[in-house]
């Protein structure tokens, strides 16, 4: 176990990442590899512009969750924030407060808001907040440029993510999803270099298609994926036919996809070596594909943990 441990400890691994259920992966990570040795690739399709500050939403709730800050009932903000503020702009000025943006959680959007008009690219401002909470894990925007996830609905036309997600409470039924200025967006140097050097690339149990597909849509970087020499792992957010968590069933379904482990592993098909499926599923047997099942139910610190002991180590006894 001991030499185990030290293996895990020693290795560069870099995760793609959005999202609460990344979130609690990464926090089992954070336990079993040295954090200076962890790249987080994080989603930045659902950020936007709210109340003139840039809002980056699972940048934050990966932030605040590896510096123990963030909301535990939720999984997203900040504990025992509260909303003085936001109540004030509905009592005194009317607005609707269908965004909810806490006291505390606002000092970070107003700090980002400054670092960015200053000139700093999203990355530097990125890793200078992570730094100011005594993080040493690398959290990466997977892009600097503005890349926004553009839903397609049924009823509402095209719609921004918050207003899909939160807004609407990812009710309105998905025709398509798109991401926006494509064209427009490139990898970072550090994304660029945290692929290249790692020694796994992780693929979190994060929505495929609202948390993982924008970042495999920059441009350049399922190309780097492929090319990577690190095995490309990704685990399933799929639990007997349902998602724990938010909307992936229902995209699913809407998509005209199964619900199932088997078509998440066909998504990602051509970028990934591995597959971690559930206990609960049934065997997945894809030509080529490694794959073996444990517990992804992260219920508690030490399931988190587990999930990310087992799947690092099973992927250095086939990729060693």
């Amino acid at each position: 176990m001991g030499n185990e441990n030290n293996s895990a400890l020693a290795m560069k691994v870099a995760v793609l990442i959005g999202g609460v259920g990344g979130a609690k992966l990464a926090s089992g990570l954070m336990q079993v590899v040295a954090p200076e040795r962890l790249s987080f690739i994080v989603n930045t399709g659902d950020d936007f512009r709210h109340l003139g500050l840039k809002i980056c939403p699972d940048l934050d709730t990966l932030m605040y969750t590896l510096a123990g800050l963030v909301n535990p009932e939720w999984g997203w903000g900040i504990a025992e924030d509260s909303t003085i503020t936001l109540e004030s702009l509905e009592r005194t000025y009317g607005l609707e407060p269908w965004f909810r943006l806490g006291d505390k959680d606002l000092a970070t959007h107003l700090l980002r808001l400054d670092l960015l008009q200053r000139g700093y690219s999203l990355t530097e401002v990125s890793d200078c907040l992570a730094r100011r909470l005594g993080l040493a894990a690398r959290l990466l925007p997977m892009c600097d440029e503005d890349l926004p996830t553009i839903i397609c609905s049924d009823n509402h036309g095209e719609l921004g993510f918050q207003e899909y997600f939160v807004k609407h409470r990812w009710q309105p039924v998905v025709k398509s999803i798109s991401y926006r200025d494509c064209e427009k967006a490139s990898m970072s140097p550090a994304v660029t270099v945290a692929i290249e050097e790692a020694d796994i690339i992780l693929i979190a149990p994060s929505n495929p298609w609202l948390s993982v597909a924008p970042v495999l849509a920059v441009p350049g970087l399922r190309t780097a994926l492929k090319r990577a020499l690190a095995p490309v792992v990704a685990v399933t957010p799929i639990i007997a036919g349902a998602a724990v968590k938010g909307p992936t069933a229902k995209i699913m379904a809407e998509l005209g996809l199964q619900v199932s482990e088997a078509a998440v592993a066909e998504f990602y098909h051509g970028i990934i070596d591995g597959f971690v499926n559930d206990i609960r599923n049934q065997p997945l047997d894809v030509a080529n594909l490694q794959s073996t099942r444990l517990d992804t139910l992260m219920t508690d610190k030490l399931a988190k943990v587990n999930l990310a002991r087992e799947t690092l180590a099973w992927i250095a006894g086939w990729a060693s």
